[in-house]
Parts: C-alpha cells; structure tokens; sequence
C-alpha cells in the first residue's frame, strides 16, 4: 500500500528522478564543450596573434658576423644589465621612398638604452649624428674591409651598417652592445597613430611645408606624419641645431613612454594590439630580440620603472672647431658620462638650456667656432696639447666615475608644458 507524503505529496518516481539527472548530465556535457570551445578557440587566436606578431619581426643574423671576435670588444656589464642600441634608420627605400633619396641608408637617430641591474632605471643617451668622431675600419657584407678614418658618426651606419655603428660607440664608450634595434619611418608613424597621438608642447607657432607641420603653439597631440615632422625636422624648429631635435626627440620619446604605460593603452586591446603589431612590423633586431617573448621581457621591464627612473640626455657636445655644422664632445663630461654607464651608476640631469652660436678661428685663419665659447663647454672641456681635434681619448677607467654625474637632459615623468 502505497504511503503518502505530508501535504498530499508523492515521493518522486524513477522514471522523473532519472529524467532530471538525464537533462543534468547533458546540460554539464553542453556546457562543458561549450567551453573546451571557446578555449579551443581562444587558443588558436592567440596562437595565431603570437604567429603574427613573431613573423613581423626581421631578424639581422649579419651583424653578429661583421663584429669580429669577442676579444675585440669591450667586456660585458656585471649582472643583468645591459645596453641596447636603438637606431632610427634613414633608409629612403620601399615605403620610406616618400621621404626622398639620399643615396644609401644612414643613422638618422641613435640611442644607446642602458638598463640598470635589477631594473632600477634606465638611461637613454642620444649620440648626435654630426659629432665627429674617428669610425674605425669594418668588415662590410660583401667581404671588404672600410678604411675608417674620421667623420661624422652617422658616416658608419652608411658604410657599414649596424654593425659598423656598433664598433663605433663601443670604441667611443667603451660599452658593450649587447643587442642592436633598427626601426624605420614608417612604423613609427604606425605606433604613434596605435596609441591615439602623443602630446607635446610647441614653444612658437610652426608652419613647415617641408616638415608638414602646421601647428598653434602650447600642447598639442601629434598624430603619424606629424609627428614624424616634429622629430625630424630640423633648420625651421628652434635653432637649427641637431642637439635642439634631440631635445625634441627626448621630449616625444618621455611623452610616449608616459602614454603607452597609461591604462587607456596597456589595458586597451583595441589599442594594444595595433601598436603591437606596428612596433613588431617596423624593427630589425639582433637574433636576441627579434622574439616577441624578448621583446615582451624588454617592454616589461621598462613598464616596471617608475617615469622619474627613465632619464634622456645628449652626449655633451658643442659645435666643431673646424666646422660649425658639425659636433664634437665636449671632455671629460663625454667619458664621465661613458664611466658612469659602465659602471651601471645613475646619472642625474638637469633641465636642457640652449646653445648660442661661438666665433673663433679654424686651421686655415678663417673664421670658426671656438670650443670654449659654447655654454656646453666646462673649464676642462679644451681638447689636450697635441689631440687631434674630433678624435676619441681612451675611454676613462670605471673607477674614474666615482661621482655621479649631472648633465643635461630630462626625465619620462616631465610634463611637456610648464605649468600656468
């Protein structure tokens, strides 16, 4: 005799309570494939976007090649840090040919990156183009050997390439290269219009067909060509000078760091994976960097520095004595600064003033620029009996650089405008 439940209820039979686990069972299979699914398919883009953004990346096997022998070259930095040379290269070739022809691809920028150990900072030191200095001779691709001799510094990346530049500021500096990244124009549009322009402050109104420049002065947010004018430009913005484009190149650079480390960036796919896949199609690198997982290693270590830790600054220059649209350094505040570097010490800066012109008389009695005139030039700056002007001295020894040095320059947290 069937027993009924309180409230008139029936036990539930076989038949329902089976049904139920039935639908369960294929409810928790549904969903459960469902999600093998999306994770499939999660997978596969994501495998897909590394394949892509890997395969941008062009890989310079030569370079290692054309250096020589280690013994050559100076010794690496104790610990983890390291020295990157960032090479903006003026190559007017392929989608770069809108900029005109110069005959053959030269160093338009180059910065030697030193990360600290421990990724405490990080130092950004621009090498002025027109500074001359005496490249040394160079093992070239098709097996020759360049005579080197004295000239300008981007004369090396013409005659030799990277490899070449690379031989040069280590015989400058004494540092160590230990990776080479070439990024041309066009990519560097790329990534400013990735992350939506970058602000930067114009002192004075700006009207440079040339440049395509056409800007009000006060803050203003340059986008691809724009920006490209900006930096690039040189005889209508400010004084003329390459150190016054570094400055602005230094400026723009702190002003991206700034940007790229926003939330509305890093956080942002949308933004995210244009600049990611701009960077990536713009560079040639060493085989050491020429990973994306070396390149996301790089990127997070520069993230993790506070702004105030990332410095830019110039290698101490002032016009050449013999030429005045030509550098050269000014000592012992060059091979301090190289000291420093190789020494992994931190060097403060100050804010940049700008150069005025100097008079003074070259070789042949004409006139010319007189090396202590500049405002760049220290008491000790004047070249030692018997130097021969533009060339290098031996680099100071490390433990020359017992005090940090304070040189001109700025840091990545500096705003772009002055306050008021």
């Amino acid at each position: 005799m069937a027993v009924e439940q309180e409230d008139g209820e029936r036990p539930p039979t076989r038949e329902g309570g089976g049904r139920r686990s039935f639908l369960r069972r294929h409810w928790l299979a549904l969903v459960a494939g469902l999600l093998s699914l999306v994770l499939l398919v999660g997978g596969t883009l994501a495998w897909l976007a590394y394949r892509k953004l890997n395969g941008n990346i062009r890989t310079d096997t030569a370079t290692g090649r054309l250096l020589g022998r280690e013994s050559d070259r100076p010794s690496p930095v104790a610990g983890d840090a390291e020295n990157i040379l960032l090479i903006g290269s003026d190559d007017r070739g392929g989608a770069n040919s809108a900029y005109g022809s110069t005959g053959g691809q030269r160093s338009d920028t180059v910065i030697l990156l030193h990360l600290a150990a421990g990724g405490r900072r990080a130092t950004a030191v621009s090498i002025p183009r027109d500074v001359m200095v005496t490249v040394p001779p160079c093992d070239l691709p098709d097996g020759s050997r360049s005579r080197g001799g004295l000239g300008q510094f981007n004369l090396a990346f013409e005659t030799g390439g990277a490899a070449c530049t690379i031989r040069t500021v280590e015989q400058i500096s004494g540092i160590r290269v230990d990776h080479h990244v070439i990024l041309d124009f066009t990519g560097f549009k790329r990534m400013v219009d990735a992350v939506g322009g970058v602000e930067v402050c114009v002192p004075a109104p700006i009207h440079d067909r040339d440049a395509k420049l056409d800007l009000d002065a006060g803050r203003q947010v340059l986008h691809g060509e724009q920006a490209l004018g900006y930096v690039r430009a040189r005889e209508s913005l400010g004084n003329g000078s390459d150190t016054d484009r570094m400055g602005r190149q230094q400026q723009f650079l702190a002003a991206l760091v700034r940007k790229v480390q926003s939330q509305g960036v890093l956080l942002n796919p949308t933004k995210l994976w244009p600049l990611l896949d701009a960077a990536t199609s713009s560079i040639t690198a060493d085989p050491g960097l020429s990973r994306l997982g070396a390149l996301y290693e790089l990127a997070q270590r520069l993230r993790s520095m506070p702004p105030n830790e990332i410095t830019f600054l110039t290698t101490p220059r002032r016009p050449y004595r013999y030429n005045a649209n030509r550098d050269e350094f000014v000592q012992p505040d060059t091979d301090r600064l190289f000291a420093a570097l190789r020494a992994d010490q931190q060097v403060t800066v100050r804010p940049s003033a700008s150069l005025g012109p100097v008079t003074g008389t070259a070789p042949d009695g004409s006139p010319g620029p007189s090396p202590d005139a500049s405002p760049d030039a220290s008491p000790d700056a004047s070249p030692q009996a018997g130097a021969t002007p533009g060339a290098q001295q031996a680099p100071a020894d490390p433990g020359t650089a017992a005090a940090s040095p304070s040189l001109e320059g700025r840091t990545a947290d500096q705003d772009v405008c002055p306050a008021g």
